[in-house]
């Protein structure tokens, strides 16, 4: 009988708009209180073990790197080397503005980031250069997503951290789905604006663009190159960014002042200030969860019912999908991954590989109505109404698709330089 309240108030809460805080915690003080101990404290204990983890230390880091990054010149630098290079190739702004949000997103780990940096910058660009709003919009915001599988990525690390997978994989991973998906974007971009040509390849421009440019290229370089080699580890890479970040827009790039950089700080504190605790009462659910061995429960109930991997993963795709439409990336992970993972692997599915294919999915969730994060900062920022941009997107939604399909069912793009 206890077992059927817990739904229940879980969906009361939700229709009740609370935030994602007070759901979790009274969810987890009601599953102690009723089928633990009794003992609602020990959730300050399972919560304390279960953060004591030196790889969360990489999550306020890999954050800061990238805000400093963003209110600094690394994105008009990135978008001036990407113009320079693609100038006369049919739709080369087009591609230009695809390829500017790929790499700042290796660079700043944050879909919405990458939106707001590019976005800002391109949009009008390619309007006033006579592209189509409609593909501005959706290329933007599209692209904008690709932060979130590019590493580092912070889906990753919490995906990592939740299911004990390791994050160095996960990004090593991330780099042949994303490749792939910027591929797709660039085919469609090219092929949407063949008639746009800008102008011939002008080397002095290109040779300037890449003296300004070349700082912000060499971060992934240095972060990717430093954990495949073994080098440092995924918390070690994160302090690299922070330090790395700082003394490229401090003292090379020279466009950050040091109150400016506090103000980052100070913003970057109040994110974690939500974002922890959040954190922490997920990880104390988890520890409850597995102590109950309700993962194991779950997976030998879905083995039962599910007979070989294509079907677990064409459902588990369709269910990751529709959540993904109603709640954001990081709460999905923090609940599901813990639920999901075993059930994955219960079919021969790789975690590393399972990890990818599921914030493939979750990314998908951006671009998706009513709470599609891009979706809403774009309508926002470009001033144009929700539908509109929601319009807009469709093409690349199915790009994105087809992408996650291709990588669902071709493990290599994801685990080649893993295995």
């Amino acid at each position: 009988m206890a077992a059927a309240f817990l739904p229940i108030i879980i969906i009361v809460l939700f229709l009740l708009r609370q935030n994602l805080i007070v759901i979790l915690g009274t969810a987890t003080a009601y599953a102690y209180w009723a089928f633990g101990d009794g003992v609602i404290s020990n959730i300050v204990v399972d919560a304390w073990d279960a953060a004591n983890k030196d790889i969360l230390l990489s999550i306020p880091l890999f954050i800061l790197a990238g805000n400093i990054m963003s209110r600094g010149g690394m994105a008009s630098r990135l978008i001036d080397l990407m113009k320079s290079l693609t100038a006369p190739i049919p739709g080369g702004l087009a591609i230009a503005t695809i390829l500017s949000c790929a790499a700042f997103a290796a660079v700043s780990g944050s879909g919405t980031v990458t939106l707001l940096a590019i976005g800002t910058l391109m949009y009008p660009a390619l309007i006033n250069a006579g592209y189509p709003k409609s593909f501005a919009l959706g290329a933007l915001c599209a692209a904008g997503t690709l932060g979130i599988v590019v590493p580092p990525s912070i889906p990753l690390i919490l995906y990592g951290i939740m299911t004990q997978t390791s994050i160095g994989d996960l990004f090593i991973a991330g780099i042949g789905p994303a490749l792939l998906l910027t591929i797709l974007m660039l085919g469609y971009a090219m092929l949407q604006n063949f008639s746009h040509r800008e102008s011939s390849w002008n080397l002095n421009y290109i040779l300037t663009s890449l003296k300004k440019g070349i700082w912000a290229l060499l971060m992934p370089i240095i972060i990717l190159g430093g954990i495949y080699t073994g080098y440092f580890t995924a918390t070690e890479s994160a302090a690299v960014a922070v330090v790395y970040s700082i003394i490229v827009e401090t003292f090379i790039h020279k466009e950050m002042k040091w109150e400016i950089l506090f103000d980052v700080i100070a913003e970057t504190t109040k994110l974690l200030g939500s974002l922890f605790p959040v954190l922490m009462i997920a990880l104390s659910l988890n520890v409850f969860l597995t102590y109950e061995e309700v993962p194991q429960n779950l997976v030998g109930w879905m083995s039962q019912r599910i007979d070989n991997p294509t079907t677990a993963l064409l459902g588990i795709n369709l269910f990751l999908i529709l959540i993904g439409c109603i709640i954001d990336i990081g709460s999905a992970i923090l609940i599901l991954a813990p639920m999901l993972g075993p059930i994955a692997s219960s079919q021969g599915i790789d975690p590393v590989h399972f990890g990818i294919i599921m914030v493939m999915n979750l990314e998908i969730g951006y671009l998706t109505p009513p709470l599609g994060l891009n979706l809403i900062v774009a309508m926002g920022v470009f001033k144009e109404k929700f539908w509109t941009v929601c319009k807009a997107t469709i093409p690349f939604l199915l790009i994105m698709l087809t992408g996650l399909l291709i990588v669902s069912f071709v493990p290599k793009i994801a685990l080649f330089m893993v295995e």
